[in-house]
C-alpha cells in the first residue's frame, strides 16, 4: 500500500479549488501518490553485486540542505538598512537564480516528460487532470526548493523588519515561482509549436544554455543598476529594467514598506503581480496544445548517414593510440551527442562556465577597464573548470542504462581503454569547445602575452579531471539510471573537487612571479599529466564493484 504523504493532505484542503476548473481531484491525487511514491524509490545500479536496501524517503527532500547553507548567504541583504528596492532586488535575484537554474537542471525533464501521455491517455483520465497533476508534481517540489532557500531568511526578515515585511516577501516569493514555472513552460510550448524530432530536441538543449546565459547576464544588469557611492544607493530609471523581473519586487516591497508612489515603483508593483498570473492562466490555458506537442518528442526523424572526413579519421588517431580507445572514444561521442538526459543536465552548465569567467573581469574591473589588458584577471578562465566534476559524475548515468550490459559480453581484456576513451571523449567533445571560445576572447582582450598561460590552462584541465575522476567513485560510463543522480546530492563532492582547481590556479599565479615561471609550470604540469594518466585509469573490475 502506497504512503499517504503530508503533501497530499495539505492538498485535500484545495479539493474544491481544484473541483471548480472540472479537475477529478481525486484521480489528480493517487496519480500524484504515485510520482511521488516512485520518486522515493532507487532504480538499483546494473552491476550492484549486493541488494541496495529498500529507500521509503525521498533523497532529494535529504538533499536540500546544501539549499539551505545558499540561503543562509542571501540574509545579510536583510539587514543592509530600508533601501528596499536596492536589497530586495538583489535578494529576488539571488533566488531567481537557484530557482531558474533548478527549472532548467532538474525539472525541464518533467514538464517534458512523455511517459504520462503514453500511460495515461489510453486509460479514461481526463487529459486536464493529467497535465494539472504534472504540473503540481513541479510545484511540491519547487515548494520544498523555495522553503530550504528563504525559509531562514525570511524568519530572520520577520524579526527584523516586521510582520508586514514577512508577509510581502511569502507573496512576492509566491508570484516569482509562478512566474518561473509559466515562463519556462511557455519557452518550451513555443519551441514544440515549430520544431518536431531531433531538430526539437536540439533545439531544447540551445535554449537552455540561452536561459542560462540570460540568467547570469540579467543578474549582471540587476547589480549594476544601482550606483553605491559612499555607502549610498542611487537608482537612475533606465528603459530596459523594465525586464529585470527581480525589481519589479523589489519595487513593490520599498512602495509598501517605504510608502514611495512615483511612478516608477506604481509600474513595476503593477507589472510583479500581473505578468506572474498572466503567464500561468496562459499555461493553464495551452497546457492541452503543450501536452499534445510533447509527442513530437517521440519523432527520431531519418536516420543520418555516417560519414568519415579524413581530418577527423587523422584527429582521432593522433589523440587516441590503440584500437580500443578510438572505439570508446567514438562510443562516448556518440552518447554525449545522441543522450537527451545528459544533454539535459550538461548544457546548461556549459553555458555558465563561458559566461562566469567575464562576470568577474567586469566586477573586478568596472571602474578601470583600461588596466585589464596588462592584469592577471585572465586567471579567471580558471572558473570555466566548474564544469569538469559535474560532468565527470553524469558520464556514469545514462537514459539507457540497461544496454549496459554490453560491456560485460564485449572482449574488454582491461579498462583502462573504456575509461581513458570516454574522459578524451569528454575534454574534446564538451570541455574544448568551450575553451576554444574562451581563448580567442580572451586573446582578443589580454593579447598574445597569455598565450602560455592558455596553453597551462588546457594542460591543467586534462590533469584536473585525471584528478577528479581518480577521487570520485568508480562505475563504468553510462550504466546507471539517472534516477540515482537525482536522489543523490553531489554539491558537496563538487564543492571539494572545486578546491583543488583553486589550487591550480593559485599555483599559476605563483609561476607568473618569477622569470620564465610560466615556462616551467608547462613542464611540471605535463610531466604530472603524464604520470597521473598511466596510473590512475588503471581500474580492475573489482573497483568498479566497491
Amino acid at each position: 500500500m502506497m504512503k499517504d504523504y503530508r503533501t497530499l493532505k495539505l492538498l485535500d484542503r484545495f479539493e474544491r479549488v481544484f473541483n471548480r476548473f472540472n479537475i477529478d481531484y481525486k484521480t489528480m491525487r493517487r496519480i500524484l501518490q504515485v510520482k511521488l511514491t516512485m520518486d522515493g524509490r532507487r532504480v538499483p545500479t546494473i552491476f550492484s553485486q549486493n541488494a541496495k536496501k529498500k529507500e521509503t524517503s525521498n533523497q532529494y527532500i535529504k538533499s536540500l540542505w546544501i539549499y539551505v547553507l545558499f540561503g543562509l548567504f542571501m540574509i545579510p541583504f536583510l539587514l543592509m538598512g530600508e533601501n528596499y528596492l536596492f536589497q530586495m532586488s538583489i535578494f529576488y535575484g539571488v533566488f531567481t537564480f537557484f530557482i531558474m537554474t533548478s527549472m532548467i537542471s532538474d525539472f525541464s525533464s518533467v514538464l517534458l516528460d512523455i511517459r504520462d501521455r503514453n500511460i495515461l491517455f489510453p486509460k479514461p483520465v481526463d487529459r486536464r487532470t493529467i497535465s494539472t497533476a504534472k504540473m503540481v508534481h513541479v510545484i511540491i517540489y519547487l515548494s520544498f526548493l523555495t522553503i530550504a532557500l528563504v525559509g531562514i531568511p525570511l524568519i530572520v526578515g520577520l524579526f527584523v523588519n516586521g510582520f508586514l515585511f514577512f508577509l510581502v516577501s511569502i507573496l512576492n516569493i509566491i508570484l516569482l515561482d509562478l512566474f518561473v514555472v509559466g515562463l519556462t513552460a511557455l519557452i518550451y510550448l513555443s519551441i514544440l509549436r515549430f520544431f518536431d524530432g531531433e531538430k526539437l530536441k536540439d533545439i531544447i538543449n540551445y535554449v537552455q544554455i540561452m536561459l542560462s546565459l540570460a540568467i547570469m547576464v540579467g543578474y549582471q544588469l540587476l547589480v549594476r543598476s544601482f550606483e553605491i557611492i559612499d555607502l549610498t544607493v542611487s537608482l537612475e530609471p533606465q528603459w530596459w529594467q523594465v525586464f529585470i523581473f527581480p525589481m519589479w519586487f523589489g519595487a513593490n516591497m520599498e512602495l509598501i514598506m517605504n510608502g514611495v508612489f512615483q511612478p516608477f515603483y506604481l509600474l513595476f508593483t503593477a507589472l510583479g503581480i500581473l505578468f506572474p498570473l498572466l503567464s500561468i492562466l496562459i499555461y493553464i490555458k495551452c497546457n492541452p496544445a503543450f501536452e499534445q506537442n510533447l509527442q513530437k518528442l517521440t519523432y527520431h526523424g531519418k536516420a543520418k548517414e555516417k560519414t568519415r572526413n579524413k581530418l577527423g579519421q587523422y584527429l582521432l588517431n593522433v589523440i587516441c593510440r590503440s584500437h580500443e580507445e578510438k572505439t570508446f572514444f567514438r562510443f562516448a561521442s556518440l552518447m554525449m551527442k545522441n543522450e537527451r538526459d545528459f544533454k539535459l543536465k550538461v548544457y546548461p552548465s556549459l553555458g555558465f562556465s563561458i559566461v562566469i569567467p567575464f562576470i568577474f573581469i567586469l566586477n573586478g574591473f568596472s571602474t578601470d577597464f583600461n588596466a585589464l589588458a596588462t592584469s592577471k584577471a585572465y586567471l579567471s578562465i580558471y572558473f570555466s573548470l566548474i564544469i569538469v566534476p559535474t560532468i565527470l559524475i553524469l558520464l556514469k548515468f545514462s537514459g539507457k542504462y540497461k544496454g549496459a550490459w554490453i560491456f560485460r559480453v564485449a572482449p574488454i581484456h582491461s579498462l583502462k581503454p573504456l575509461f581513458t576513451g570516454t574522459i578524451k571523449a569528454f575534454l574534446i567533445n564538451l570541455y574544448l569547445p568551450v575553451y576554444l571560445i574562451l581563448f580567442v576572447l580572451f586573446i582578443a582582450l589580454f593579447g598574445i602575452r597569455i598565450l602560455p598561460d592558455l596553453i597551462v590552462v588546457f594542460i591543467n584541465t586534462c590533469l584536473y579531471s585525471v584528478i577528479c575522476f581518480a577521487i570520485l567513485k568508480k562505475s563504468l560510463p553510462f550504466s546507471e539510471s539517472f534516477d540515482e543522480y537525482n536522489q543523490n546530492s553531489n554539491g558537496a563532492i563538487i564543492f571539494g573537487l572545486m578546491v583543488i582547481a583553486a589550487l591550480f590556479a593559485g599555483l599559476h599565479f605563483i609561476s607568473t612571479l618569477f622569470p620564465y615561471g610560466i615556462y616551467l609550470y608547462v613542464v611540471l604540469s605535463l610531466v604530472f599529466l603524464r604520470i597521473l594518466w598511466k596510473w590512475a585509469f588503471n581500474i580492475t573490475w573489482e573497483k568498479i564493484h566497491e
